[in-house]
């Protein structure tokens, strides 16, 4: 008997071993890479360009700054609402996420940052670049494919091609890559105006994952990891703490020195008492979704969304109570199409429903929301959302647009910036 074991122990070496030299020719996706070299000497400032696939939105000081996904920042002049004027575009590939301290734009760029002086937005100038300072993180793929190897030492990952490949299989891949959708279906990087310590912010999307208050730049990275940088000095910008928060993190929202962080299955509520260390005081729980999350006074709101990397098969707004910042407690829940971001103005809330359009409730009865709503554009894809007290700035797969909402019987379309085809 112990040598019938023997010998089925050495027979599952050999095996194992055959199966770790087996070779095996299958499609897959292959990486295409942009060299460092090539992404640290890529950014340029030029003419203005016209909306391709625009992600993040951005605005101060009559600016709007628009993220072309992976690929830059268009800067709007709003000045004249009814006429957006596209100024420059700045390439900044591998950006996603942005916000603004005073005049710095900070950008990222696959896994650096990326600092800009925006004093006059018309024409921004590069201040520097800080390498790695982000996570190597890999883009979306097509899954009905593997991916081949990822090699880091060639550069970032800019995209994939699927062709045939002979490869030796091994069965225990280690370590796994980290992968981050940068898909503007699942997730990304904003929020209101924060005013603290003499310093000067914009306001940002629900969608966002980056976000400045006083003196720090706070980013959402890979599902994970809260990263709070300190941003007071431009020749001095250094990470001051790395939290890990549960959930898969998604966005990021500041109201009244508390963070709120949207994850897939909740809510984290954090004290801002310490910017270089935010407090963890709450979680609040909720199905499986993508989830973005705005607030106002005692009141958070939060759309969660089936489908896609989130998980989960519901569509709903949850409003929850979070006058106790230890306890929050939902309230209420309505169901909806397929919410993407929101926002909130003096009880009037704004939700974006992809292809089903823009939705306009008034929310002060709380038990009431979408029994009161106000308006409906239903032949606009709407992504994300920045209320302005008179200016609703609206992103989506057909552009930019801007609404008048000061009457709220009579709420127009002001000004608009269409997504164009790319001639090949």
């Amino acid at each position: 008997m112990k040598r019938l074991l023997f010998l089925l122990t050495i027979l599952g070496v050999v095996m194992t071993s055959c199966e770790d030299k087996r070779l095996q020719t299958y499609m897959a996706n292959v990486p295409l890479y942009m060299t460092y070299d090539e992404l640290r000497s890529s950014f340029k400032v030029g003419a203005e360009q016209a909306l391709e696939k625009p992600g993040k939105i951005y605005f101060k000081d009559n600016y709007m700054y628009i993220n072309e996904y992976q690929k830059g920042i268009h800067v709007v002049d709003l000045s004249d609402p009814e006429n957006p004027d596209r100024k420059v575009f700045i390439e900044i590939p591998g950006n996603v996420d942005i916000s603004i301290r005073n005049d710095v734009l900070f950008a990222e760029s696959y896994v650096d940052l990326v600092l800009i002086d925006v004093s006059d937005p018309s024409q921004p100038i590069f201040i520097k670049r800080i390498e790695d300072m982000f996570e190597y993180v890999i883009p979306p793929y097509d899954y009905d494919y593997p991916l081949d190897e990822i090699d880091q030492d060639k550069g970032v990952i800019t995209g994939y091609e699927l062709k045939k490949i002979t490869r030796e299989i091994d069965p225990n891949p280690y370590p796994w890559p980290i992968y981050y959708d940068y898909a503007l279906e699942s997730s990304f990087r904003g929020a209101p105006a924060v005013n603290g310590g003499g310093n000067s912010f914009g306001i940002g999307g629900s969608m966002a994952r980056f976000i400045t208050y006083d003196d720090y730049l706070y980013a959402l990275e890979s599902t994970y990891k809260l990263k709070s940088i300190n941003i007071s000095n431009i020749d001095q910008v250094e990470v001051k703490s790395e939290q890990h928060l549960w959930g898969n993190i998604e966005t990021v929202f500041i109201a009244d020195q508390h963070m709120y962080v949207g994850t897939s299955n909740g809510m984290h509520i954090l004290s801002l008492d310490q910017p270089s260390s935010p407090n963890l005081l709450s979680t609040y729980q909720h199905i499986t979704a993508c989830d973005p999350v705005v607030v106002e006074g005692d009141w958070a709101y939060v759309t969660l969304r089936s489908g896609n990397n989130c998980g989960g098969n519901q569509n709903l707004l949850e409003v929850i109570n979070i006058s106790d910042k230890y306890e929050p407690v939902r309230e209420a829940s309505y169901g909806m199409q397929g919410p993407y971001g929101l926002g909130i103005d003096n009880g009037v809330l704004f939700i974006c429903e992809g292809e089903y359009g823009l939705k306009v409730y008034d929310a002060t009865d709380i038990n009431n929301i979408t029994t009161n709503k106000i308006a409906e554009f239903p032949l606009i894809h709407a992504y994300d959302v920045i209320p302005l007290g008179s200016f609703l700035l609206v992103i989506g797969d057909d552009g930019f647009q801007i609404y008048d909402y000061s009457n709220l019987e009579d709420i127009f379309l002001l000004g608009y910036l269409p997504v164009e085809a790319v001639e090949d």
